[in-house]
Formats: structure tokens, sequence, C-alpha cells
């Protein structure tokens, strides 16, 4: 049977860890830095190694073609994402696109040639670690956000998206989007502890779940520390402390499968001796039905208008993204179904807790996702592990999904 060389991809997957590495053996390689820069280059180097051609669109999302018996045929898009949280792991993203370039070698050490086109995609800035929203890159593709937002996005720096994409030469001339797909896989670690502890190796992804974004901002008055008496102040950070309750207990209101989480908390000034003049909150909130997510979004609101008649400090609330809950094509699902069958693989279906650039091909193209175990459950950490037997069975059902439709008479 078929199958993918597993030490060429895990070698490749180290290689490319080796871009950022950090202390911890994880990676930064954040979006649009130099070593995004260069992990883009290596992605491009080894593909063209293996006969693909290349073009880079205007997010500087690089798309690496295997020509199909007919050209004019839709492509089977495979595809994730090369760029890392600041402390991310070696798997997270890469994985799919390097497993992606591995069913392309794998092909052509067969000398299989398919119907249709093969094409390997990486996505530029999906983690939202430098710029947000997050899966921008894809967003823009898919008709989600408009290029002059993207290229307007800043980081914490006051850089553009668009500025940094021209300084590292990845702002490309190929039309944006316009390019037609038959189906598109993305195969990522779980970034959960389901399958690990269901003793799964596969996972096969029916839909993602509804997340929503929000900045919170409380404005209070700044003060010594010493001389303010408690009774006198106007501190954001004490108001914040019973809505943070309130918003976790969201989590058990619509328990088991709301998700509720406080990125950060921002106090400014940031000085020892002085109560904050302002408190800024990032709020994630994810469910899987998208009613269920509206209600959480009317019951936050609620708790912030409450909260602000008994304080003097300004509550304004920012709703910064919104990505509805997805259910991925039924035929690309019976693909990956059918490819773990034939290989004999455990695996379970599921739902996807995390985001990714599928969300936005699933309103494009035909989409679906392929999951494997990562160790426990660990991801946007330097300690993201993945099990080498696991990484082999996951690019294997990517390699047999793919190519059960590369082939298909239409």
């Amino acid at each position: 049977m078929l199958r993918i060389d597993q030490n060429r991809l895990w070698n490749r997957l180290m290689t490319m860890a080796e871009i950022g590495r950090s202390s911890k053996g994880g990676v930064c390689r954040v979006a649009l830095t130099e070593e995004d820069r260069q992990g883009r280059d290596l992605f491009i180097k080894w593909c063209e190694a293996a006969a693909c051609s290349i073009e880079v669109d205007p997010m500087g999302n690089i798309f690496a073609r295997r020509a199909g018996i007919d050209h004019n045929l839709p492509a089977i898009m495979i595809g994730s994402h090369l760029d890392s949280q600041p402390t991310g792991g070696k798997f997270d993203g890469v994985y799919g696109v390097l497993a992606g370039l591995e069913v392309i070698e794998c092909l052509n050490d067969h000398q299989i040639k398919t119907r249709h086109p093969i094409e390997i995609v990486s996505w530029t800035n999906e983690e939202g670690a430098r710029f947000t929203p997050a899966m921008i890159g894809s967003g823009v593709f898919a008709g989600a956000f408009s290029i002059d937002y993207a290229y307007s996005r800043t980081d914490k720096e006051g850089k553009t998206l668009g500025e940094e994409l021209i300084k590292i030469g990845y702002r490309g001339k190929s039309p944006l989007g316009q390019r037609a797909y038959k189906a598109t896989f993305e195969l990522h670690i779980e970034q959960g502890p389901i399958l690990e502890a269901e003793g799964k190796s596969v996972g096969v992804v029916t839909g993602v779940q509804g997340i929503h974004w929000y900045d919170l901002i409380l404005t209070g008055k700044e003060t010594h520390a010493g001389p303010s008496p408690m009774s006198y102040r106007v501190d954001p950070v004490r108001a914040a402390i019973p809505l943070l309750q309130e918003i976790y207990e969201l989590a058990d209101t619509y328990a088991p499968h709301a998700k509720v989480t406080v990125g950060y908390l921002d106090a400014s000034p940031g000085v020892k001796n002085t109560v904050p003049g302002q408190l800024k909150i990032s709020l994630d909130f994810r469910h899987p039905d998208a009613e269920i997510l509206e209600r959480m979004d009317r019951d936050l609101k609620t708790q912030i208008a409450k909260q602000a008649q008994n304080t003097e400090v300004q509550f304004k609330l920012e709703d910064i993204w919104y990505s509805p809950p997805v259910e991925f094509d039924k035929d690309c699902i019976a693909a990956v179904q059918q490819a773990v069958d034939l290989l004999q693989i455990p695996a379970k279906k599921m739902v996807s807790g995390a985001g990714h650039d599928a969300v936005y091909l699933a309103g494009y193209a035909p989409t679906s996702m392929i999951f494997i175990p990562c160790e426990d459950g660990l991801s946007h950490n330097e300690l993201e592990n993945a099990a080498p037997a696991d990484v082999e069975a996951g690019a294997n059902v990517l390699l047999h999904a793919a190519l059960s439709l590369a082939q298909q008479m239409d």
C-alpha cells in the first residue's frame, strides 16, 4: 500500500524547527519577521526541488503546484501555515504544510500522475500573534476581509502588515483568489487532549466551533498608591474582579462545550506605586452552537452594563472578531474516513476547538481537516510534541484522502 516517507517528513519538520529555535526547544517564527522569511524561503526551495511551480499572491500566501494530467481541472489543495506563536511549537501549522509536500514527494517517488493538480499552500499570519485578526491570509483569499483592511493591520510597534510583507519580500503579484479547487484538506495537530486520552491516532474533523474575540477596556483615574485612600480611588482593576468572576461563570452556565478565556490583562501605566488609569482585558468565547455563542455575547453585555452602574470606572467593549461555527464538506469528510478505514488507523470524528485557515476555506471550496494527537494536549507552547508514528499516520491519511479525489472522475 502506498505510504509516505516518515523519515523524510520528520527530518524536514526538525530542519524547519531550527529556524527560530527557542531555548526550550520550541520555535519563534512570528509572521513577517526575518525568521518567517527564512522559513518561507526554505519551503519554496524544497517545493521547487520537487518540481512544483510557485506563486505568491499580494497577501504573501504561497502556492506550490504539482501539475495534473488535465491542467484545466480544479486542484486539490493541501495546506496550513508556517508562522508560529512567540513561544510556539515545532508542529503547529508547519506539519500541515510539510505533510502536503511529502504527499507530492511520495507521488513523485512512485511516478503517480493525478488527473487533478495538487497544490500546497502556506497561509500568511494564521496565528494572529503579531497582526490581528488571526487567519487573515486565508481570510482575504476567501473574501472575508479586504486587502486594504489586511494591509492596515498594525503590530504593537505600529508597523503595518502591508509594509512588513514588502520588507521580507513576500508581497507577491499572483492574482488574489481566483483559484479553483475541487477539495481542500488541512492536516494539523489537535491542540487539545482528546485524541491522546482516547488512544486515537487520527481525528476526522467534521467542523470548527465558533469563536468570538473582544477587548474590554476599563478606564479609571491614575493616582498615587500611598496618599490616596481606597474609598477615593477609581480603580479599574478592582472593578474588573467581580466582572471577571461573572464572565468565567458563563462557561459553567453553557457547559459542557462553552469556553471562556482571558488571554491578557494590561494595566496602564504599569507602575507599582500608581493606581492604574486603564485596564485592557482580552476575551475569547467559543462554542460549536451559534445560538449559544450569541447568548453568551448578550450575557456578557448585560454583565458589563450591570457592573458599570456600581462604579465610576468607564467600561468599553470592543468587538474584535467573530468566526461562526463551521460544518465541513461531507464528501471531503468521507474521503478522510475512507482513508482511515483503508489504513486501519484508530480514529474518531470530532469538532475542532481551535480556529484554522480551513474555517475560511470552507466558504470558498469543499473543505475538511485531519487531526493527530499532541502530547498532553499542549500547543502554543515550546513543549508541544507529537509522536513520529502519529505524524506518519496523519500524513498517510492525507495522502490517500487527497489522492482519491485527485484521481476521481467528475
